[in-house]
């Protein structure tokens, strides 16, 4: 299998663990009517160029407004979606590019020095309430209504393990590792904004090193969402492999380039 089949074996594993799937002869639907706001779960997914785009266009209009979900595409191999992208716009989507970095770790642990005032956990019932407070503060995760019900369905599957960072005993900051086989995935890494700048990332990323190490998986992939993260994922052993040009088009409400400041 090519890098590029399995970054899409991954993604989608982890997109079906919360919505539901509908592979069709142009693409794949995602959908969750019980999350209409949380775009990841409720888009068609467009990576080759339909033989019918009006039809298309035309039937995942119909399929979402049905649950009074916004229609929306993600769009990838974005060169040979021209003529898609021009009757996407023709009936009224707003279209946005933007790169894709996909990074993959080095397999070297990252060495930091201790800092007595960083500990670590695991997320558990007893912890869960802090970690979901951190993530609802994060505006790019698609703030409380979005995230609170995505991190409940999260922590009920066995493939996410969160983790929570408190700086002197203050929790601030948070990642999760999505295992798929033998491929990892790091998500939701975020610190709430008092507590920028201090590196904390840094020691998230290292236990999430030492847990891939130790669950034996062959792969560990991140897809930062913009350059400065890039940047920052790259001084922990992650390398940027390839970056995908993708697309969202939608039919209403924000662009993912507005929510996440791009």
């Amino acid at each position: 299998m090519n890098i590029v089949k399995q970054i899409e074996e991954l993604n989608f594993a982890l997109l079906q663990s919360f919505s539901n799937r509908q592979d069709q002869p142009w693409g794949v639907l995602f959908w969750n009517e019980h999350q209409p706001d949380y775009y990841n779960a409720n888009h068609a997914h467009v990576s080759e160029p339909p033989l019918q785009p009006e039809y298309v266009i035309d039937e995942v209009i119909s399929f979402y407004e049905k649950m009074t979900v916004t229609p929306r595409f993600y769009l990838y191999n974005m060169e040979s979606l021209t003529t898609f992208i021009h009757a996407l716009k023709e009936k009224g989507f707003q279209v946005e590019e933007f790169p894709e970095p996909v990074q993959l770790w080095d397999g070297v642990l990252t060495s930091l020095p201790e800092n007595q005032a960083v500990t670590l956990e695991k997320v558990t019932a007893t912890n869960y309430l802090d970690a979901v407070e951190v993530e609802c503060q994060i505006e790019e995760f698609g703030g409380r209504a979005v995230r609170e019900k995505a991190f409940e369905t999260e922590f009920n599957d066995s493939r996410y393990t969160h983790y929570l960072l408190k700086y002197n005993g203050v929790p601030c900051s948070t990642a999760c590792l999505f295992v798929h086989g033998d491929q990892g995935r790091v998500e939701s890494v975020a610190t709430i904004e008092a507590y920028r700048g201090k590196g904390l990332i840094g020691f998230l990323l290292q236990h999430i090193q030492e847990e891939a190490q130790k669950l034996q998986l062959q792969k560990l992939w991140v897809h930062p969402i913009t350059e400065r993260v890039e940047k920052v994922y790259s001084r922990y052993g992650f390398t940027t492999i390839l970056t995908l040009q993708t697309g969202h088009a939608f039919l209403g409400g924000k662009g993912i380039k507005e929510i996440q400041g791009r």
